[in-house]
């Protein structure tokens, strides 16, 4: 890998810099501390899907998206999309962590008048990229929004994060057969491989596999990631986009639903509800531990 390759994939990072593992471990517990505490002060969200990509959202920000807080709309900027919208908690606890917007609008979360809502919007809050919630038309957004830049002669890069149950929505594979017609190197879609949806296993809802061979066929660059909830893992997958290939990268990160806190892990019936007073400090424990 030369030199320019590797410049262009670590932005933030002097060359032969290694990757700041242990400030990224605490930076996410804190992120996922605060998505416990947001959807418990709501008593109403999200926690299994946003504890599930809260450490690929907090790599991306930290370690690879070349952003800009004091300039949020820079046009240069690096782009991201959370095509899963409802897991909103964990870009919110993230944009407030890098200093969007202070840390006290978590505690607000879904209340009305609020800035921070049940799904991101491009409108009100600093930091967000697009509105999302829907679910494919993320995804399709990413694409729209890859190709303008190209076209403009931006080197900037999209980032999209999907969940594996979205990939149930028709309107993800015209996009990504779009992305591979235009030969969109500068998109990078992730996939929060968790297994699960809010009716339960998503080979018992509706199967998605093989996803690997669908993007191939589809002309996509395929990456796996055998733990998209350990840095080392999520850093090596980063690292071996070949964006010199005419075509869009995905990542197929393998994660738990619910990381980080046992009671949680891999149980559907956390996708969409609220812990208690009691479950919210144990959650708490499971994560600063």
């Amino acid at each position: 890998m030369n030199l320019f390759r590797i410049l262009e994939l670590k932005r933030y990072r002097l060359v032969g810099e290694k990757m700041n593992k242990q400030k990224l471990i605490s930076l996410s517990k804190e992120i996922k501390k605060n998505i416990i505490e947001m959807i418990y002060e709501a008593k109403s969200g999200h926690p299994g899907g946003s504890l599930s990509c809260a450490d690929i959202i907090t790599y991306l920000y930290y370690e690879t998206m070349k952003v800009s807080v004091e300039n949020p709309k820079d046009p240069n900027r690096d782009r991201f999309v959370l095509s899963k919208g409802h897991a909103a908690p964990a870009l919110y606890s993230v944009l407030a962590e890098k200093g969007y917007f202070p840390k006290e609008e978590l505690k607000h979360l879904r209340k009305i008048g609020a800035l921070l809502q049940g799904h991101p919007d491009s409108k009100h809050v600093p930091g967000v990229d697009v509105s999302t919630g829907s679910l494919g038309q993320g995804i399709s957004n990413a694409v729209g929004m890859a190709l303008g830049l190209r076209n403009q002669k931006n080197n900037a890069k999209i980032y999209v994060i999907l969940g594996d149950g979205e990939l149930q929505e028709g309107l993800v594979w015209e996009a990504s057969m779009a992305a591979a017609h235009y030969k969109l190197n500068n998109l990078v879609a992730i996939i929060d491989y968790n297994g699960l949806q809010i009716d339960g296993k998503n080979e018992e809802v509706m199967g998605v596999a093989p996803v690997d061979k669908k993007f191939e066929s589809f002309g996509w660059n395929v990456i796996y990631c055998e733990d998209g909830n350990d840095f080392d893992k999520i850093d090596q997958a980063f690292l071996s986009i070949d964006d010199t290939q005419e075509k869009p990268t995905v990542i197929i990160a393998k994660t738990v639903k619910g990381s980080g806190v046992s009671f949680m892990e891999d149980k559907a019936e956390w996708h969409g509800q609220a812990p208690n007073e009691e479950e919210k400090e144990k959650a708490i424990k499971d994560i600063m531990n």
